[in-house]
């Protein structure tokens, strides 16, 4: 057998194992299949926006969208229903920056990512992205942005097996290959050129630039993502902007990594629609970013996960930060980065966990949800969509035993999940 039919076997025999093993959607579950009309009964209502919560509320839900919305509101003859009485329900959460096709394995050189992306075939990186988008889905986040980092396009291929129901996953924004200065975020051999592709597309001339938005558009990429200073060579504020007005006139947005001070302020004159990670950002960085409405995706590791992703000296470093930014005004939208698997976690409690590093800031919890549903809607451009309980929105519902407005620490113990209309996860 040709190795090509091997592996295509091969992918086909896990995605069969893997479905069979996933946790079953609503469709599969008798006693929650989707029905045309759904009344949930919420024992307390949370809007994130307002930060205030409601008591008593009934949600209706027909298809996959919201209808009504209040403590009056009639439940049809037929209707299935719902009893969430006891619990405090939301809309469901956001994760803006996450890689759902690559999870480094600790056991190569110390967890170098790297060696993870040279080794793991795009195939592998697309049943990887199954499973993660799985198990973000069952922590409640039923939106997420991928920045990248799926090898020759395994993100596009995610989210398209997604949209059309072939496996369970949040909504999702991919970003393809991520566009970055000669040598990405890797340090090259001059006798091994190639072994940063197709991981990155470099391009160092606006030509090239032009030339990897568009390929990327062409390749199923819902958004841009840019390295703007992992060499020592970096985008400029002039090279940034041409990428970012060539990525809005096609109607996508643009995200910067930016891992240095130079590199942030940079991407701040420019006006990026959202700097990611930032940790090296001056309090003058970020009143720019505040001026030119760019939205900080922090990427705040905790502790344990600064340890695990093999920077431990960084976590005080995002703390700060964090506050600062929280001081300064700058409008912040929760992201994680998560890239590492942990015995008896799943890539979604452990996105979870980053509310840590939010209650280590002094950001109250308000506007820690907030960022992790309306503001990351806003960023993500689907807040007519989705990112509130209101009628006409996607019914995108989560439920859980405490009052993240009292507690954020409640996000992390996620009891019920409906998606699009459809219960994914039942308490």
């Amino acid at each position: 057998m040709r190795p090509r039919v091997l592996l295509l076997c091969i992918l086909t025999l896990s995605l069969v194992l893997l479905a069979a093993t996933a946790p079953r959607t609503a469709a599969q579950y008798p006693q929650h299949r989707p029905s045309l009309l759904i009344a949930i009964k919420a024992g307390k209502l949370v809007d994130p926006e307002q930060g205030t919560t409601a008591t008593n509320q009934i949600i209706l839900v027909r298809g996959k969208t919201i209808e009504a919305v209040g403590p009056h509101v009639q439940i049809p003859e037929g209707a299935q229903i719902i009893d969430l009485s006891k619990s405090t329900v939301l809309p469901g959460l956001f994760d803006a920056h996450t890689h759902l096709c690559m999870t480094v394995k600790k056991n190569r050189d110390a967890g170098n990512y790297y060696i993870t992306t040279l080794l793991d075939p795009t195939p592998y990186r697309a049943i990887e992205g199954v499973a993660n988008a799985r198990d973000m889905l069952a922590a409640g986040f039923t939106t997420i942005r991928d920045v990248g980092n799926a090898g020759n396009y395994a993100d596009t291929a995610l989210r398209q097996a997604i949209e059309r129901g072939l496996v369970p996953g949040p909504t999702m924004m991919n970003a393809g290959r991520i566009i970055a200065p000669y040598g990405g975020q890797f340090h090259l051999q001059p006798e091994k050129r190639d072994l940063a592709t197709p991981e990155y597309a470099f391009a160092d001339t606006r030509d090239e630039m032009l030339k990897a938005i568009r390929e990327n558009i062409h390749y199923g990429a819902t958004l841009i993502k840019i390295v703007v200073d992992d060499q020592k060579y970096i985008y400029s504020a002039d090279d940034i902007r041409f990428m970012v007005e060539e990525a809005h006139r096609d109607g996508l947005k643009l995200a910067a990594h930016c891992w240095t001070h130079p590199g942030a302020h940079n991407a701040a004159e420019a006006g990026v629609d959202s700097i990611e990670h930032g940790e090296m950002m001056t309090n003058d960085d970020l009143q720019l970013a505040k001026k030119n409405h760019v939205v900080l995706v922090g990427t705040d590791f905790t502790e344990s996960a600064a340890q695990e992703e093999g920077f431990p000296e960084l976590h005080a470093v995002f703390v700060d930060r964090l506050k600062r930014a929280y001081q300064i005004g700058v409008t912040i939208a929760f992201g994680t980065d998560v890239i590492v698997a942990v015995p008896g976690e799943t890539r979604g409690t452990l996105a979870a966990e980053y509310v840590d590093s939010w209650v280590e800031a002094h950001v109250p919890a308000k506007d820690t949800l907030q960022a992790m549903t309306i503001n990351a809607a806003r960023l993500l451009g689907v807040d007519r969509e989705r990112g509130a309980i209101k009628p006409g929105l996607a019914a995108d519902i989560i439920a859980m035993p405490e009052n993240p407005l009292e507690n954020i620490q409640a996000v992390r113990k996620v009891s019920f999940v409906m998606k699009d209309g459809s219960v994914f996860k039942g308490e």
